[in-house]
């Protein structure tokens, strides 16, 4: 089944990341340890770090002990500050598909749409890093807490 949410890989990659630097309390981040805990391309991840380098949401350093980590506090980096630092500025409404497929008078979606942006974007305004420390675990049948980023 499809979800009618969609957000980039770019995007997604970017949110999980900085959420493990908020969990990193400050320290330098490797590329290759980020991409292994998330299964991801060491390359692409690297490019997402730039974009949120050029954003001044992370800093960056080369060579042994380098990697990512946050340039602010975790307080003061919300999750649409990460979205648009990748996507470009959010955009309300429109059509799903990009531009008018029909030519009705009202969307079949009826505010369907822009109310489902709203929310989006009122969540992601509101959210901050902080929100996610030491919180995003997931607790095992067994009783032992293990890292939801694990899946």
């Amino acid at each position: 089944m499809s979800n009618l949410l969609k957000i980039s890989d770019a995007a997604s990659i970017a949110l999980h990341a900085m959420v493990m630097l908020a969990d990193s309390q400050s320290e330098f981040l490797s590329v290759h340890d980020i991409a292994q805990k998330h299964g991801i391309s060491q390359h692409h991840l690297a490019k997402i770090g730039q974009r949120l380098v050029k954003a001044e949401l992370v800093e960056s350093h080369r060579g042994p002990g380098g990697g990512f980590k946050l340039s602010k506090s975790p307080e003061q980096i919300n999750l649409l500050e990460i979205f648009e630092a990748i996507e470009g500025p959010f955009k309300f409404g429109g059509c799903l598909l990009g531009n008018p497929a029909c030519d009705r008078k009202e969307c079949i979606y009826g505010g369907l749409i822009e109310s489902v942006n709203k929310e989006f974007y009122e969540y992601f305004a509101e959210t901050t890093l902080a929100k996610f420390i030491n919180s995003n675990r997931k607790v095992k049948k067994d009783g032992n807490k293990k890292n939801s980023q694990d899946r």
